[in-house]
């Protein structure tokens, strides 16, 4: 049976209400505890990866640090802009009509940012 944009509405605001008050348990425990999750891949390598500094960027933002969110990690600040309006895109696009897909150019800009992340994994650790 189709949901209705109701539905789909309360699923969504629900889904990112799950993911906010995570993301705020896990902010807290970072500012509290000085505890976070480290980087898998750095502890494997010990190269910084493309996502490497997310943490302390999510934190600097929310302290409205903006120089210590760029200086954390400078392309994913960057992009920041990028995937919040393909969120608002895709969020409105699903609750209307259901569609969970992403348009042509939206795929192609997705992969564009893929592979600026993985070109700035490689450079960042020359």
């Amino acid at each position: 049976m189709p949901r209705s944009s109701k539905q789909r509405l309360f699923r969504l605001l629900r889904n990112v209400g799950i993911v906010c008050l995570l993301g705020g348990v896990y902010a807290f425990i970072c500012m509290h505890f000085n505890v976070g999750i480290p980087c898998p891949f750095r502890k494997l390598t010990g190269f910084l990866c493309p996502g490497c500094g997310v943490s302390r960027l999510c934190l600097c933002l929310l302290r409205l640090d903006f120089a210590g969110a760029w200086a954390a990690n400078p392309v994913i600040f960057s992009l920041l802009p990028f995937g919040a309006v393909l969120a608002v895109r895709f969020s409105i696009r699903y609750v209307k009509s259901g569609c969970r897909k992403l348009t042509k150019a939206e795929t192609v800009l997705t992969y564009a940012a893929c592979v600026v992340l993985l070109v700035y994994g490689v450079i960042r650790n020359l």
